[in-house]
């Protein structure tokens, strides 16, 4: 089986919706001490209040809607995203739900770390593994690719 090395510094992407973004803020401001101790990407608005709220560097994608989520699609598919926080408001229907669907199965597909609501952030942070190097494995999809349609 084929493996991904997450370094001890892990690559965390955060992403919210509207009506979770205080929420996500207050949880960064929370964790700020251990969140500074790995490298932060976010969607644009929501990587700007994180920023501004930490006073740390996050490294910024387009906004969610124009394109921010199937960028940080495509950094998790090149293997350059360990961890996806990702809260998203299950109450209300988003005009890019399509775009949301395909992070979350992106994310899936290549076994990435995901955690939808504080709780599960909260468990990812505080794990051993998030402070060491740890050998994710990568399902295989040659079948997959080398098949007819």
């Amino acid at each position: 089986m084929n493996t991904r090395t997450m370094n001890a510094k892990k690559r965390v992407a955060m992403v919210a919706h509207d009506n979770k973004k205080k929420e996500l803020v207050e949880w960064a401001v929370y964790n700020k001490t251990v969140l500074g101790n790995h490298s932060l990407l976010a969607t644009g608005t929501t990587g700007t209040l994180l920023a501004a709220a930490i006073d740390q560097p996050v490294t910024t994608f387009l906004s969610g809607p124009l394109g921010g989520d199937q960028q940080i699609g495509a950094a998790i598919a090149e293997g350059k995203i360990d961890i996806l926080i990702f809260f998203w408001d299950p109450m209300e229907a988003q005009p890019h739900d399509p775009d949301v669907k395909a992070l979350l199965r992106v994310a899936a597909t290549w076994n990435i770390p995901v955690a939808c609501d504080r709780a599960t952030a909260d468990f990812i942070l505080t794990s051993p593994l998030m402070h060491r190097e740890y050998e994710a494995n990568l399902p295989d999809y040659s079948a997959y690719v080398k098949r007819k349609l």
